[in-house]
């Protein structure tokens, strides 16, 4: 079993029918020997040339080639001056005016010394004088009756005598081996449009139509631009390596010999075209795919980063089968590719336990061979999470085969109970401390995330609670308002499959404004995305990956140099930020379920995990709170001084050991009870206002037993039970006697 991020290998030898396959999936505009590229495709072309009479691709400095290498030669001057200068916008050789002989009167062309064949003869009978000189000196020449200009439009001169070119073009003509002239002349008329080419009439037949097909994959998928120059180097390449088809070799190989000091771009196409030949040649869909060891999502039509589930591991036929037949309902009920890759990567290692355990049939994993297996499977991953995950997998493989019936041969022993996951560990808060969160936060800092999209990301995760893979896919129209005008952003919570929602304040609002804006120059289109990846993504419908944005965190945090309370960088996740959000509402007395609702959690159970107060804010509220002893009588300590810490410790130790249903126990837990009656005669106890629900409750019930005890005639029954009944007025009493204010801050002390 591999890695979720494991790359296609590839299969050796070429499938039948390939062939065919390919001349009917290539269509016409892709079948020329030679491609040529219109500047404008968003794949293959790009921005034009800055010079505005220039019509080719901008590749260099914002000019083709071909103005860049002028623009180089004239000694690299302001790029935009040179644009409009007239050495950018004169003509391209071969189709400017040649220059004539300097004899005046003659149009003949220049053969040496800017002199024509004939004047050049004379020039060497005169013993070669300084040529201007001699060429000045000479009568006016007038041509002959009949004389014929050169065919060419732009070219001024004679033609040479018995031809219809001048001299100069008669002679580029025959070295170019006397092609059809009037193609020669049109093509002198035309200049060259500029367009790039990509010539693939050197590769063979078979690997001419598959350089063609990816070719068109690529232009179809509109998501990579891919230079023309890049196609030619692989095609020389290609052609170089003596193969009659991309499938000849695997992916690894292909990209195991690439050039030394090849680019990046390259080995990338070219594994690109392997893997579209590739699946033409072995198909698609469920029924091409369900019967291989290796189903690659992307021919299950299945976008994830998980780009594999892996079956040749599971050496059992049995298993494997309901490995896959487990596999494929899951992914059909929209279940996550990964989270299908820990189920299958478990039963990997589940049909190593049971191969060296002799298992050779469903029927014979019984509750015996799951608690050896468990006990075989502690070792190895005990206190990990995983550990709990990967029981986890097995417990749902074997429940969804009893469910569906799948094999009705699966024992009824054959069961995960509660109790055989590992007891989980008390976390520590993962919310980040103050101090980190103050350097975070540094406007400074902040401005020293270049990428304004990933600066964007770092605010609303600190400020909104998003998961990071929520925040990178928030759609472009993310923010909505209520009836008041305040600004909700609108996201997909993937993990629950639903839409929420969450304030945000009007600073945030702007810059999702900014960001919109940047995304509309960018894509005048339109994209459905907040961040757009911004690479391989000509349309601009992929997101960014939390993957490249954790990458641009941690050389952010570096840049910041942010650190710890000793001194020490700080690394840390993006998930964090979630965590330091629901600690620090709670901790602003934000109630529990409105913290839930922020963090889109389903359980108050989950949200406890996230949001902990802090022992600072416990303190305040028991500060502020009045506590009475039995008798109703106020219980104060200073809040200053050694004192007070030692009372809080003891406040504390009692609340989380000794606490009762109508208060707590001052009693140090080193020392026994001495009094056998109810807390409610005894000196060490203590309550609060928040106990009066409570404390109402007994007063009925005691008042009652009372009445009974007077009835029946039992009267030291009655006599204990008035003392409790006295004590409960007077708490009582002097719990309502408190203001709102202190009622309020007794309740949030609980």
């Amino acid at each position: 079993m591999s890695g979720p991020e494991a790359a296609d290998g590839g299969q050796h030898g070429v499938p039948a029918g390939l062939l065919e396959k390919l001349a009917a999936a290539v269509r016409p505009e892709f079948r020329a020997d030679t491609l040529v590229i219109d500047p404008a495709d968003p794949v293959f072309g790009g921005d034009a040339c800055r010079v505005p009479v220039c019509a080719r691709t901008a590749r260099a400095a914002g000019m083709c080639y071909a103005h860049y290498h002028r623009w180089a030669q004239a000694g690299r001057p302001d790029p935009s001056a040179f644009a409009v200068s007239d050495e950018a916008a004169k003509p391209w050789s071969g189709h400017a005016p040649l220059a004539g002989c300097t004899v005046p009167g003659c149009g003949a062309g220049t053969a040496q010394q800017r002199l024509c064949p004939r004047h050049l003869r004379a020039w060497q009978r005169s013993g070669k004088p300084d040529a201007a000189r001699w060429a000045d000196g000479l009568p006016l020449v007038v041509p002959d009756d009949g004389q014929e200009a050169c065919r060419v439009s732009c070219c001024r001169l004679w033609a040479h005598p018995a031809a219809v070119l001048c001299y100069s073009h008669q002679r580029k003509w025959k070295r170019l081996g006397c092609p059809d002239l009037e193609e020669f002349i049109s093509g002198c008329d035309q200049p060259d449009d500029g367009r790039e080419r990509a010539d693939l009439s050197v590769l063979p037949v078979r690997l001419r139509l598959e350089m063609q097909y990816a070719l068109q994959c690529r232009r179809d998928d509109n998501m990579v631009k891919t230079r023309p120059a890049t196609v030619r180097t692989v095609v020389r390449w290609v052609v170089g390596s003596g193969a009659l088809s991309l499938l000849d070799r695997s992916e690894a190989d292909w990209r195991a010999a690439s050039p030394p000091g090849a680019s990046v771009h390259l080995a990338a196409f070219l594994a690109y075209a392997h893997r579209k030949v590739t699946d033409l040649a072995e198909g698609a869909g469920w029924d091409n795919e369900y019967p291989r060891d290796i189903w690659r999502m992307r021919r299950l039509g299945i976008d994830s980063d998980c780009a594999t589930l892996r079956f040749g591991g599971i050496s059992q036929p049995w298993l494997k089968d309901l490995a896959k037949r487990w596999a494929r309902w899951r992914l059909g009920t929209g279940l996550e590719a990964l989270t299908c890759y820990h189920g299958v990567r478990a039963l990997t290692r589940l049909s190593g336990f049971l191969a060296a355990a002799g298992v050779t049939a469903l029927s014979g994993i019984t509750r015996d061979v799951l608690e050896r297996y468990l006990a075989d499977l502690a070792p190895a991953m005990a206190g990990k999470e995983a550990h709990h995950h990967h029981i986890g997998q097995i417990a749902t493989f074997l429940r969804d085969i009893r469910r569906h019936q799948w094999d009705t041969s699966l024992p009824a022993s054959a069961q995960i109970f509660p109790e055989d996951y590992p007891r989980p560990g008390t976390r520590l808060p993962r919310a980040l401390a103050g101090h980190i969160m103050a350097q975070v936060e540094r406007p400074a800092n902040l401005e020293r995330q270049e990428n304004p999209a990933y600066r964007l990301i770092t605010l609303i995760l600190i400020r909104c609670g998003l998961r990071i893979t929520d925040a990178c896919k928030i759609p472009a129209d993310c923010v909505v308002t209520d009836a008041d005008g305040a600004p909700y952003l609108r996201y997909c919570n993937r993990k629950m499959k639903r839409e929420a929602l969450v304030p945000i304040d009007d600073e945030l609002e702007a810059l999702i404004a900014r960001q919109q804006e940047r995304n509309r120059e960018r894509n005048p289109g339109g994209t459905p995305v907040l961040f757009p990846r911004p690479t391989a993504n000509v349309d601009g419908t992929r997101p960014t990956g939390s993957n490249a944005y954790r990458s641009a965190l941690y050389r952010w945090l570096e840049r910041c140099d942010v650190r710890d309370e000793y001194g020490e960088p700080v690394h840390l996740k993006p998930h964090q930020w979630r965590h330091t959000l629901g600690t620090v509402l709670i901790n602003r007395d934000v109630p529990q379920h409105v913290v839930q609702k922020i963090l889109d959690h389903d359980s108050a159970e989950m949200t406890a995990l996230y949001a902990r107060l802090s022992d600072k804010t416990v303190r305040e509220h028991w500060e502020r709170a009045r506590k009475v002893n039995a008798g109703g009588q106020p219980v104060q300590i200073s809040p200053d001084g050694p004192l007070s810490d030692a009372a809080w410790a003891k406040q504390r130790l009692s609340r989380a050991t000794q606490a009762l249903p109508n208060g707590y126990c001052e009693l140090p837990m080193v020392q026994v009870c001495p009094h056998a009656n109810s807390c409610l005669t005894c000196p060490m106890f203590v309550t609060t206002a928040e106990f009066l629900p409570q404390h109402h409750a007994h007063r009925q019930q005691t008042l009652q037993i009372i009445s009974a005890a007077e009835a029946a005639g039992h009267a030291r029954v009655a006599e204990m039970n008035r003392q409790v009944a006295g004590n409960l007025d007077k708490i009582i009493t002097a719990l309502e006697a408190e203001g709102p204010d202190e009622k309020e801050a007794a309740a949030g002390a609980s």
